[in-house]
């Protein structure tokens, strides 16, 4: 009888699985993947250790802080045998050409993530449901759901789960949608039947590696977050070194390179979520627009976006590098003007910079008058 109810046990687990995935898709997620929370992952440990070591992490101080609840799901929440790891496709249609945008240099360009609504809100609640539908058909049981929140390892959870395997950016690719996606992730103590993990599919290709406009991919599979433009323009908070400001060129909020040249990319899917359409034409702006608003346009026209996290500072200290990288013109030098006297510190010290940018345009326009 024990080996009878055991191999019932089994049976219901399967089919409890395959109804997660059903679940998750018909929720609008892609793909739903299951992990063994529970495998060995020391090696892993080791080269997260080795890259806070190296001080990779720059200012990101929570990547250091909670030490192996990070790579330990049952350290985080007790219980944990399980990672459900789901995807969700990002890329709006109907947007302006990414290269298009980054080679106008009076253009700003945002990463095409953040265009929409705050994933992080979208996918939380999606995810919710799923827990929701799983507790309606099953009954109480133990889970947390995560969104690029909480030291969680999304990409690794993502790869021992089979949904793709970690690029040379050190971002997901999957062989059917590229890397433009979310990633989402919820704990669970149901022992469900595990997926397996697929190759890599990278090869000898370094594309994103040569890309890089600040050279932050300085390993295949390590990234020294300092000289990210991700990092610089949306985790770092004080001033941007000197010395990489001229390479982030109009990119104010992230950066796509990497991806943008991935050949796996040629399969990314457009999204079919409102939540991710362009909002306030934000895919095709100018600098001297953006860099007008005030604190209360900014928080306005962004609410609900993920932009809206950085703060108004931040937004114009971005802006102003992005000024002081475009083609000299009397609209940008007169924009900058605008705010040399700004009542933030960080402001004026990129503005003045990007000024002296355009010290030559300047003098020029002196001699003419």
């Amino acid at each position: 009888m024990q080996k009878e109810h055991s191999t019932k046990k089994t049976q219901d687990l399967t089919s409890l699985a395959l109804a997660i995935k059903d679940w998750g898709n018909a929720l609008g997620f892609q793909d739903v993947r299951i992990a063994d929370a529970n495998v060995d992952i020391t090696e892993i440990e080791v080269e997260l250790f080795k890259w806070l070591e190296s001080g990779y992490h720059g200012e990101m101080d929570y990547m250091a802080k909670h030490g192996i609840k990070r790579t330990r799901p049952s350290e985080l929440v007790p219980g944990t045998q399980r990672v459900i790891s789901v995807r969700m496709n990002h890329s709006p249609p109907q947007v302006k050409g990414s290269w298009y945008v980054i080679n106008q240099s009076e253009k700003a360009f945002i990463s095409r993530y953040a265009l929409g609504r705050d994933y992080h809100k979208v996918l939380r609640a999606r995810m919710q449901k799923l827990a929701d539908k799983i507790t309606q058909e099953i009954g109480q049981f133990g889970y947390r759901v995560f969104s690029d929140s909480a030291p969680v390892m999304e990409v690794e959870w993502a790869q021992k789960s089979g949904l793709g395997w970690r690029g040379k950016h050190t971002l997901l690719l999957s062989r059917e949608a590229g890397s433009m996606f979310f990633l989402g992730e919820i704990y669970t103590d149901l022992p469900l039947p595990i997926d397996e993990p697929i190759g890599n599919y990278c090869g000898s290709c370094s594309k994103c590696i040569d890309i890089c406009p600040t050279k932050a991919i300085v390993a295949p599979y390590q990234v020294d977050a300092r000289r990210c433009i991700s990092y610089l323009t949306i985790e770092l908070k004080g001033s941007i070194p000197i010395n990489l400001r001229p390479l982030i060129g109009n990119r104010i909020y992230g950066c796509d390179d990497c991806q943008l040249v991935c050949p796996w990319n040629k399969f990314a899917k457009i999204t079919a979520e409102n939540d991710f359409h362009v909002r306030n034409g934000m895919d095709d702006v100018a600098l001297v627009e953006l860099f007008a608003w005030d604190k209360n346009e900014f928080e306005s026209k962004l609410a609900g976006s993920p932009i809206r996290r950085i703060g108004h500072e931040q937004w114009l200290r971005n802006i102003a590098v992005g000024l002081g990288n475009a083609v000299s013109s009397e609209q940008v030098i007169s924009a900058l003007n605008t705010r040399l006297d700004d009542e933030s510190v960080i402001v004026r010290e990129h503005v003045e910079w990007a000024l002296q940018q355009h010290d030559s345009y300047r003098s020029g326009e002196a001699n003419n008058k």
